[in-house]
């Protein structure tokens, strides 16, 4: 028997009736949780160590924190962590995949929602509807189309020439202050506090529909990604600092991307140490080799990253994401931190 199954719906209404609503770490105290979680085994012991290592970033106040984001967690209801963690100044600088904030946070910031649904869905009913799917969650691709044509209009009304994805993203953000449906988004929130945006991979998105439509519109005069200008603007944030780490969720593109920085700077003759700290949360499977599993001591062989303070935490991370947020939140470390205001060296 399949375990696919006809839930009984017939319209898009029916699909999109159960908005996802984004956990909220100020509401609520996961100390006491990851004190308890600190005594056990397993993830829960992971879990409380990557919430100490986190917390001993903020209170490093030379370090400089690179957030990375991979995977849908922000569609799933950690988009307002993300937000927070730049509102109490516990990111310096973010590295994403172009879905997380274009998809999925500049989507949102337009008034559109991301929905509850069911991964047993007969996913030719969806399509007959329109919706697209992200296991158990449902988004209208009618709205996803509308955000890809605004992407496009942003395009089209910027002087045309290169623009790393950090540039492009800055003006997303100029957009949000007199267009934003839902205010403070991530983009908005990263704009208004010197918080630059990394997407290496920025046309695998919305951005990338949006950028073509917009090249197609104006063939002689457009802008283009410029993706080598990005890795050396973000390998001068790396530059400046005197100390780092990094907080991972997921892997990909963007952690590959963030440590790198390091090598990068060696090439140029500069005198950089690897990332002193480093949490990643993520499900792959380190066996088969890839960038997303690779582990962050297999990342020490390599240059990038220090293993004295590292965690990996293999968990499904809006599952524990949450707890580690929150602790940081209520332990209040990053009240004694100054802003970095990295987004200012870039004029």
């Amino acid at each position: 028997m399949s375990d696919k199954k006809n839930l009984g719906h017939n319209s898009k209404k029916d699909f999109l009736n159960k908005p996802v609503e984004h956990i909220d770490i100020a509401s609520f105290d996961a100390r006491k949780i990851i004190s308890s979680m600190e005594k056990m085994s397993f993830v829960s012991r992971e879990t409380a160590n990557a919430a100490k290592i986190f917390n001993e970033m903020l209170k490093d106040k030379e370090c400089t924190i690179f957030l990375t984001l991979a995977g849908s967690t922000s569609a799933a209801g950690c988009m307002h962590i993300y937000r927070d963690m730049v509102k109490y100044n516990m990111v310096d600088a973010i590295v994403a995949t172009g879905a997380s904030i274009i998809d999925m946070d500049f989507f949102e910031a337009l008034g559109f929602k991301h929905y509850q649904g069911s991964q047993f869905q007969d996913d030719t009913e969806l399509r007959k509807n329109y919706i697209d799917r992200i296991y158990d969650t449902y988004i209208d691709e009618d709205e996803l189309q509308m955000c890809d044509k605004i992407i496009g209009e942003i395009a089209d009304n910027l002087p045309p020439k290169s623009y790393t994805s950090r540039e492009f993203i800055h003006h997303m953000g100029k957009y949000l202050k007199s267009n934003a449906k839902k205010k403070d988004s991530l983009i908005e929130m990263a704009y208004d506090n010197n918080v630059p945006i990394f997407c290496p991979a920025f046309t695998d998105s919305s951005a990338g529909f949006g950028l073509v439509m917009h090249q197609e519109k104006n063939p002689d005069k457009h802008i283009t990604i410029d993706s080598i200008r990005e890795f050396r603007e973000l390998t001068e944030i790396k530059i400046r600092s005197k100390g780092s780490g990094l907080f991972m969720i997921g892997g990909g593109v963007p952690k590959n991307f963030i440590q790198d920085t390091v090598i990068c700077a060696e090439l140029l003759g500069k005198d950089v140490d690897m990332h002193k700290y480093a949490v990643q949360i993520t499900v792959a499977d380190s066996r088969d080799g890839a960038c997303s599993s690779s582990t962050l001591k297999e990342a020490s062989s390599w240059g990038k990253v220090d293993i004295t303070k590292e965690q990996m935490v293999f968990a499904e991370a809006t599952s524990v994401l949450p707890l580690i947020a929150s602790d940081a939140y209520h332990n209040e470390n990053w009240k004694d931190r100054g802003r970095k205001n990295f987004s200012k060296i870039f004029g």
